[in-house]
């Protein structure tokens, strides 16, 4: 919705709904000041009993071509910034969808991989749920970023090393299909 009237003073009167107790941040391809401003309201409203809970901190999208456009973190950090506190991420790399699906599934982590094309967030995941990372190389992360991570004596930046790499997902399929 646009933002009611042409002043600020306008803009806090927008009405806002009772029930509303978090506020969720994901991709949003519409994401506005109007959005912005609605939810720094719910959040004020709400104080720390107000949830802001963020999807992923990606902070960019890769596609062909090596074009990339921003990631849902950026449209997270701005709501972020505005309310002036940190949002609870339910992606990667936390544990927490992780820990959803094994509560549902028998997932075995000794015979599970994530594969993914980020350091700081699939392979990040991976590594802290304990399970084997698989890096393809068609995204953001080059193997250079990589030897930088696993050259260095930061335990934080060893974190974000794979087990594994391949240049292309295509490649991992060839190797399942022997």
């Amino acid at each position: 919705a646009a933002l009611p009237g042409p002043a600020p003073a306008d803009w806090v009167q927008a009405p806002l709904d009772p029930a509303v107790r978090a506020v969720l941040v994901g991709f949003d391809e519409h994401f506005s000041y109007a959005k912005l401003c609605q939810a720094l309201r719910y959040l004020l409203r709400g104080g720390p009993d107000c949830l802001l809970v963020g999807t992923n901190r990606d902070h960019r999208l890769p596609l062909e071509g090596g074009a990339a456009i921003p990631g849902t973190g950026c449209l997270v950090q701005a709501v972020e910034t505005a309310a002036q506190r940190e949002a609870f991420i339910v992606g990667k790399p936390n544990r927490f969808m992780f820990d959803c699906v094994a509560s549902e599934f028998d997932v075995d982590p000794s015979r599970t991989i994530m594969v993914g094309d980020r350091l700081d967030t699939d392979i990040l995941m991976g590594n802290n749920c304990h399970l084997t990372t698989l890096l393809t190389l068609t995204g953001v992360t080059t193997l250079d970023e990589v030897r930088g991570h696993q050259d260095s004596d930061c335990p934080a930046r060893n974190r974000l090393v794979p087990d594994y790499y391949v240049d292309s997902i295509a490649d991992l399929l060839q190797v399942l299909g022997e």
